[in-house]
């Protein structure tokens, strides 16, 4: 499975905390639980309001007259994927990534956002408490170490989205709900070309399931709300917007992609648009499309959730841009996160269910 490490002056992976060959799953901190939503207070009869003088209306603006200026696409080089990861699992075989082009349909009961105003829309709040139950914590382990990563529960019998570099490679696969609920998953398929792959928890039904939203309606300012587990903390929340969309993001497919054993100075090969990578991608790499967002990624948010604000899943969080602050290479979020749109994952989940593109 591909993992990460940071370096300075380059755009390097969050420097996890080592744990090769755990043989058991560190202890997660307490959660408080969601607050629920109160309901307003009814309303008062109001006394009849009296006549007042109406005002002089005021003109309306004249329309701005301005040209309007063509967008240049800057290269952004050097990103981490955003899996916690504490040594190298695995790898992937290269496919091509393609514009998704198809929506097929996901069994399940899908989640409804909850604290809707009376104007339809919803708060940042609101999309957390609708959509979190569907998001869980990934723990894959093999002989090399252990990483970390998030999902996305898709049916309601267990089928779980996440990223290939969280599981592929992985000896064994453990995911945590949101109600502290652990149990064992299998790797059902993975696409090393998207970075996308199926895992599915045992001995569970009637999960709460995500809303898979239309990524092609997506807009650059849209408010957008990430939900993953960051370093190992279950359900965290932030927010942001979409700050560009198309994003070339270049990664490679071989081995040797993540953390070396014990430390060592790998690094996650990502490049933008431009031709600069970090570390040695070698031969075998793939392309893809993503969403950039604001919104704080870090080490753990692989898999996770980006969500618009009507609770549905625009795309599944996978790279983040580090800039490392110091030797030890331990800077965090600086703003520049990229999702899988997800309309690429709904072509591809019929490939994932049968094997994904790398069987």
């Amino acid at each position: 499975m591909n993992e990460s490490t940071r370096h300075d002056d380059a755009y390097d992976p969050q420097q996890p905390q080592q744990s090769p060959g755990a043989g058991g799953y560190p202890s997660r901190p307490p959660y408080a639980p969601h607050v629920p939503y109160g309901h307003p207070a009814p309303y008062a009869s109001q006394p009849q309001p009296q006549p007042q003088p109406q005002p002089t209306p005021m003109p309306a603006p004249a329309p701005a007259t301005g040209i309007p200026k063509q967008r240049t696409r800057r290269p952004v080089a050097l990103v981490a994927s955003v899996a916690l990861v504490s040594a190298l699992i695995g790898g992937g075989t290269a496919a091509l990534v393609g514009r998704a082009t198809t929506s097929p349909s996901v069994a399940g009961t899908t989640t409804k956002v909850i604290g809707t105003s009376s104007s339809g829309s919803t708060g940042v709040a609101a999309v957390a408490a609708a959509v979190s139950p569907s998001i869980v914590e990934i723990s894959a382990t093999s002989g090399a170490g252990e990483s970390t990563g998030s999902g996305v529960v898709v049916t309601g019998d267990g089928e779980i989205v996440t990223n290939n570099h969280v599981v592929s490679g992985a000896d064994s696969v453990k995911v945590t709900f949101s109600s502290g609920k652990t149990v064992t998953a299998a790797v059902v398929g993975t696409d090393g070309g998207k970075d996308l792959a199926l895992v599915k928890a045992e001995g569970v039904s009637g999960l709460p399931v995500a809303s898979l939203g239309d990524s092609s309606r997506v807009s650059v300012g849209d408010q957008v709300v990430a939900i993953g587990s960051p370093e190992g903390l279950t359900g965290t929340v932030t927010s942001g917007i979409v700050s560009a969309l198309d994003r070339d993001v270049t990664i490679s497919t071989g081995q040797g992609q993540g953390q070396r054993p014990g430390g060592g100075t790998g690094r996650w090969p990502f490049e933008f648009g431009g031709g600069q990578y970090n570390g040695d991608v070698g031969s075998s790499t793939t392309t893809y499309k993503a969403i950039q967002t604001d919104a704080s990624l870090n080490p753990g948010n692989s898999g996770g959730a980006l969500i618009n604000m009507n609770g549905e899943i625009i795309g599944i969080n996978s790279a983040m841009y580090s800039a490392a602050s110091s030797s030890s290479g331990q800077a965090g979020s600086v703003g520049l996160g990229f999702a899988i749109p997800v309309n690429t994952l709904k072509a591809d989940l019929d490939t994932l269910r049968n094997g994904g593109g790398d069987s």
